[in-house]
């Protein structure tokens, strides 16, 4: 009798490691976005059976369709470099289709950290296969859609370059892409996905193409912050490959500082952006307005907990103009309005300076400040960044600190992208607005 308890026993707790180890090592789902929302979705990725949550933290804002190519890039591996903000224990990817007019196959996809900053070479031991659905290797992803790749396993670090890599074998019709990146990525002809050497990626490029998102599976980011906005969010101006946007900066200081959030950030910045009017697809110095692309690029992206926005300038420089400051200021309250539709507060920037600039002319200066007034009242976002006061001389308040300006008197400069970072009042990210309809 004995004997037969501690059988059972034995038997009971075997069945447990199993049950256990199956949790820990099961598979990975993953999800197609589709235009009409989620009629596309399949199963959600599964957790990993570890402490932790899915967060963001990296993105990219699908901004037009590559000009003067028509075919997409048949034959060729792509290899995005792309930055971390925070760091996890699994990774998983978003590639889009937003811009194309035929379906997109891609055939093979990897995802490593490189070997050395903006280098192709991937780091030893670091190269992991991509799967999407059931795992599948390949994906077929429809006009105007996007897809979530499943999860692999792979420590990503903060500050850290991942590289990105999809071979399509077929043409696949006008390209998703972001054109200023302010990193150099990289292409080689042939299914080069896997190769760990960058010897073969001899084309250097300033673009990302297809890929928008990257989540880490973290156990210390309890979420990510979304800074949408145009050129100075995408950090126009900034040094190539030094990770020198303010969003970089942001970024550092809410690893970094006592207290603060443990947020990833995410740079959905489209250079030449506007609030209130969308670009034409083949712009390369546009994109949809801020406005047009809340749902797909803020509200729908993993663990979004506040959202901090800088747009409003190009709303005045590009045709048609738009001298009304209310007008611009009611575009604000929208954004506020739909973020708090989804629990989100809004951190709302003044408008800078640009006296100096080609594009300058005294009447849209006077709207700047009648907006800036609107938004320092407190009447129009939940929480307040004075990137004017932060960038302006004190001496001619119309124009960038000499130090601040890159040289076209409205982009700032590396420093001047780090003075933004630091105007940001970090616990005014906490916390989340109660949802309203």
């Amino acid at each position: 009798m004995t004997k037969r308890v501690g059988f059972s026993l034995l038997a009971g707790l075997a069945a447990v490691v199993v049950l256990i180890s199956a949790a820990i090592f099961v598979g990975f789902g993953g999800h197609r976005r589709t235009p009409g929302g989620d009629s596309g979705r399949t199963r959600e990725p599964v957790s990993p059976a570890v402490a932790g949550q899915w967060v963001g933290t990296w993105s990219g804002a699908a901004a037009a369709a590559e000009p003067g190519n028509l075919d997409g890039y048949a034959g060729m591996s792509i290899r995005n470099v792309v930055h971390t903000s925070v760091g996890g224990t699994s990774v998983r990817i978003q590639l889009s289709n937003l811009f194309g007019t035929r379906p997109l196959v891609i055939s093979h996809a990897s995802v490593a950290l490189a070997a050395t900053p903006s280098n192709p070479t991937a780091a030893v031991g670091t190269m992991r296969r991509l799967g999407f659905g059931d795992n599948r290797p390949t994906v077929t992803i429809p006009a105007g859609s996007s897809v979530t790749s499943s999860p692999v396993r792979l420590d990503v670090p903060h500050d850290a370059d991942l590289l990105v890599t999809t071979y399509s074998p077929v043409p696949s019709g006008p390209v998703t892409y972001h054109p200023y990146s302010r990193q150099t990525s990289y292409l080689a002809h042939g299914d080069r996905t896997e190769d760990t050497t960058g010897t073969r990626y001899t084309e250097q490029s300033p673009f990302w193409r297809y890929l928008t998102g990257v989540d880490v599976w973290s156990s210390q980011a309890s979420g990510s912050v979304v800074c949408i906005g145009d050129s100075i969010t995408d950090g126009l101006t900034s040094t190539v490959g030094a990770n020198h946007r303010w969003t970089d900066y942001l970024a550092a200081r809410l690893r970094d500082e006592k207290g603060a959030p443990r947020y990833g950030v995410l740079n959905e910045g489209i250079s030449g952006n506007r609030l209130l009017v969308n670009g034409s697809r083949f712009s390369p110095n546009n994109g949809p307005s801020v406005l047009s692309r809340l749902d797909r690029d803020v509200f729908t992206r993993t663990d979004v907990k506040a959202v901090v926005l800088e747009i409003g300038l190009n709303d005045m420089f590009k045709w048609p103009r738009q001298f009304d400051p209310d007008k611009i200021v009611a575009g604000m309250r929208q954004v506020v309005k739909e973020a708090h539709a989804h629990g989100l507060r809004v951190t709302g920037g003044t408008l800078t300076p640009f006296y100096g600039h080609h594009g300058y002319l005294p009447k849209m200066n006077q709207v700047r400040e009648a907006v800036n007034r609107q938004i320092r009242s407190g009447t129009v976002f939940d929480q307040v960044v004075d990137f004017d006061k932060a960038l302006r001389d004190p001496a001619h308040p119309d124009r960038l600190r000499p130090a601040y300006d890159s040289g076209d008197h409205l982009h700032p400069s590396d420093i001047g992208y780090r003075a933004m970072a630091r105007a940001v009042n970090l616990e005014g990210l906490k916390g989340r607005s109660p949802a309203t309809t």
